[in-house]
């Protein structure tokens, strides 16, 4: 179901930059905007995992510094078929985790200090767990598609923009066509907005594609369900220095917020997530 509805959401992006190309500058304006937005969204496809791990100063360990964490990783990694990742530790209290990398033979897994010390064992394995079901679900590559279309929206609304005020400024009061400025003003306002929602339901999307896959890789997804109520409840005293640009890599939200802006979250609902990992542990025949 989750695939399905980031399949359903890749299309209304896709519906989205024909609309809006069509209205500023026909199809081959709607073709630049694209290319210009996949030429960049290439870039970070392919180092954006280097430059995350340095923007955190995440340091590589090895399995003589930590066996324990070894162990889990190469367990989950055969139990999922994947190539063992490359593995990081984040400096700081801020307890959280994120997977990054192109494809599963270029991964890496990052945990944060904080993390490790408030989390057990099995807790640990189903964040991991989590982390390698990203990497199994090429969810990377997934929201490099979603921000190259995005993007390409973002440039199309600015052409948009710049052409309803400059169409305006050389037409007369009583032109007919006057209505035309209006609409590509709305355009530049609207489209980028519902972009960016999009955007974000396929990242939460994508959370709840890898809780259920990470629970089925550890067999563990009540472990998983407390590691993420013990995350959550650690990030609302723990203050984490994140750039809002890399929360939505996180396994859960670093950024606070409520009400309104649960519209712009990356991450679904903990206690949703929560729920949902309750009702496989169910189906596994596992005791709430």
């Amino acid at each position: 179901m989750n695939s399905l509805k980031t399949g359903i959401l890749l299309a209304a992006l896709t519906i989205l930059i024909v609309l809006v190309g069509g209205m500023v500058g026909g199809p081959r304006g709607t073709v630049w905007a694209f290319i210009f937005a996949l030429a960049m969204n290439g870039l970070a496809y392919w180092y954006s995992d280097k430059i995350v791990l340095a923007m955190y100063g995440a340091k590589p360990i090895s399995e003589a510094e930590s066996p324990g964490l070894y162990s889990l990783i190469r367990r989950l990694t055969m139990e999922a078929g994947l190539p063992m990742p490359k593995l990081y530790i984040i400096p700081g209290e801020m307890p959280n985790a994120f997977a990054t990398g192109r494809n599963p033979e270029n991964a890496a897994v990052a945990v944060t200090e904080g993390l490790l010390r408030i989390l057990d064992r099995d807790e640990v394995e189903g964040v991991l767990a989590h982390e390698l079901a990203h990497v199994k679900n090429r969810d990377i590559l997934i929201s490099t598609i979603a921000a190259t279309l995005a993007g390409a929206i973002m440039m199309l609304a600015n052409m948009a923009r710049w052409a309803a005020i400059f169409g305006s400024m050389g037409r007369s009061d009583d032109n007919r066509n006057g209505g035309g400025g209006l609409a590509l003003l709305i355009t530049a306002f609207i489209a980028p907005i519902a972009a960016m929602l999009i955007q974000l339901a396929i990242s939460r999307s994508r959370e709840y594609q890898a809780d259920a896959t990470g629970a089925i890789i550890s067999g563990k997804p009540l472990s998983l369900a407390n590691a993420l109520i013990k995350l959550e409840n650690a990030a609302k005293f723990v203050p984490a220095e994140v750039n809002p640009s890399t929360a939505h890599m996180f396994i859960v939200n670093p950024l606070r917020g409520g009400g309104i802006l649960s519209l712009f979250s990356t991450h679904p609902p903990i206690p949703d997530r929560v729920n949902r990992l309750r009702a496989i542990a169910e189906k596994m025949g596992q005791t709430v």
